[in-house]
């Protein structure tokens, strides 16, 4: 009988990861689709860029530096106007229900990929209805003169300048890698649209199935060049309230939660079910004043919003201890940050004089955009709009709060429809630009990242010509002086930089919290 049992147990072991319980994450809204290049959120980065799509190169946030991923190596030229890419070999692209590749990963489908986005007269470049937010906002079509296949596994970017960000911002999600096979398949049918609900990627995970507002389904991509992720399955579980999160991981209903809020992560402190993972985050929680809609227009008006704010009130009630408080519009980690800028305190008797020399003495009526749950940039999004709300009231500006779905926020938000909008931004490689190509250029207007809608000569030419500018201490000298116009400005409110959490079952292993935001899911075990 030991014997029978010894070999049913075996047998039981060696069949194991075909009935494995699947990965489950839960995760805090839904993607906006999977045609990441057309969107600038997290959370459709995470569902797409992060386990069907791969880059050309990666960024190690430990190592603080730009490693292979697509690419095997790369090479600058000493005139920095071209950067040279060797591929890997014999990556292959997914094969789904809809797509069978016949060839492996290749210069055509890196060519396309970028094509798509900087070229106009490109077939595929209409078929992101909204553009492309991030080539946009970095001025791709104005650095990249061209994009050169030299052979099979060779690829050169040739530029019109030199630029020290473009390697590591080709490590973003919109910078990922599409099948030009599958494209041309599409395009021939006129199925643009496939591309953003039945991705083709290269990735750890291939897409089965979504379902918004419920569940995105994963199979592991045995194939992948990076080795077989642990997981056979993995679901991506759309859990909006943070509380129901909790609940679920407690219950083994998920193996990781995103975005706990920081009473989450007290409340599990010392459950032996529960393991909390963090880090400082490279990101900046925000309040975006539209300087495009009256009175935000006059500087003196968001000078008095910043004066009238009790930050560390807010940073108390919505964050717990697990923030510190914003200055600048990056962390103070960041190269280029400008330790000689100081916050505005709270005075409320500045700010009804800035008020009332502006012309609104007697205050103004305004809105308060927010999301209605909570997100680790944004944890307790009612609280912090309360908090806000009162605070105006203080110096006479009446201010009704209006929350809106997250889809819905970042659609009109871009559009430039809001007047006070709590947002939040993380950086993909520890740049400085990072967060003032996409926040504070003028291109990023027209594509919608700029949430203050502010265009300014002077900042515009600051951030452009530190891309350009190879000694570090030039490129500082410029972020110092960009820092400190959109201080004097008061463009944000900036509010926090969070420490980024998650919440695993005990029997987790392998996965770690990135301090951009990022999820990596392909090493993760469920034990």
């Amino acid at each position: 009988m030991r014997t029978r049992l010894t070999l049913l147990a075996a047998a039981l072991l060696a069949c194991g990861s075909a009935y494995a319980k699947p990965l489950t994450v839960c995760t805090e809204a839904s993607p906006e689709g999977f045609d990441v290049v057309r969107y600038n959120s997290l959370t459709t980065t995470n569902a797409s860029a992060d386990l069907i799509f791969n880059r050309l190169v990666d960024y190690d946030a430990r190592a603080g530096k730009v490693v292979p991923s697509l690419a095997s190596s790369w090479k600058v030229a000493d005139d920095g106007l071209s950067v040279t890419f060797t591929l890997r070999p014999n990556v292959g692209f997914h094969k789904t229900a809809w797509f069978k590749p016949s060839r492996p990963l290749n210069a055509d489908d890196v060519v396309f990929s970028f094509q798509r986005m900087l070229n106009p007269d490109h077939p595929w470049y209409k078929s992101a209805p909204t553009g492309y937010p991030h080539a946009k906002s970095f001025q791709l079509d104005k650095l990249i003169k061209a994009v050169v296949k030299v052979d099979a596994r060779t690829v050169r970017f040739e530029l019109n300048q030199p630029d020290a960000t473009l390697v590591p911002l080709l490590s973003m999600g919109f910078a990922s890698i599409y099948s030009a096979e599958y494209a041309e398949q599409l395009a021939k049918g006129g199925n643009f649209e496939q591309l953003n609900s039945q991705p083709v990627g290269s990735g750890p995970f291939v897409l089965q199935s979504f379902v918004k507002d419920s569940v995105v389904r994963y199979a592991a991509n045995p194939a992948y060049f990076g080795g077989k992720p642990a997981a056979e399955r993995l679901s991506l579980a759309i859990t909006p309230d943070s509380a129901v999160r909790l609940q679920k991981i407690k219950a083994g209903e998920c193996q990781i939660a995103l975005g706990p809020k920081p009473q989450d992560v007290a409340e599990v402190a010392g459950d032996a079910r529960v393991k909390v993972l963090s880090t400082p985050m490279f990101s900046t929680a925000f309040l975006a004043l539209n300087s495009q809609h009256k009175p935000f227009d006059d500087k003196r008006v968001r000078q008095a919003v910043n004066l009238a704010f009790d930050k560390t009130s807010y940073l108390k009630v919505v964050f717990a201890g697990s923030a510190t408080a914003a200055v600048n519009p990056f962390p103070p980690s960041t190269f280029g940050y400008s330790k000689a800028i100081k916050d505005y305190p709270q005075d409320l008797a500045r700010a009804r004089k800035l008020l009332a020399d502006a012309g609104y003495g007697k205050g103004f009526d305004t809105t308060i955009w927010v999301r209605p749950t909570g997100s680790t940039l944004n944890p307790n999004p009612k609280a912090g709009a309360e908090l806000l709300q009162a605070d105006l009231a203080k110096v006479g500006i009446k201010a009704e709060i209006k929350v809106l779905e997250w889809g819905e926020l970042i659609k009109r938000a871009k559009a430039g429809e809001h007047d006070l909008l709590f947002m939040g931004w993380a950086g993909d490689n520890g740049d400085a630009d990072n967060f003032l190509s996409p926040q504070f250029s003028c291109a990023a207007v027209q594509s919608g990242t700029n949430f203050a809608r502010y265009c300014d000569p002077t900042l515009d030419k600051l951030i452009t010509d530190a891309r350009r500018i190879a000694k570090p201490q030039q490129r500082a000298a410029n972020y110092a002086r960009a820092q400190q116009i959109i201080k004097e400005q008061a463009l944000w409110l900036p509010l926090a930089h969070p420490v980024a959490s998650a919440l695993t079952s005990a029997n987790v292993s392998g996965f770690q919290v990135s301090p951009f935001g990022r999820i990596d899911l392909a090493r993760v075990q469920v034990k």
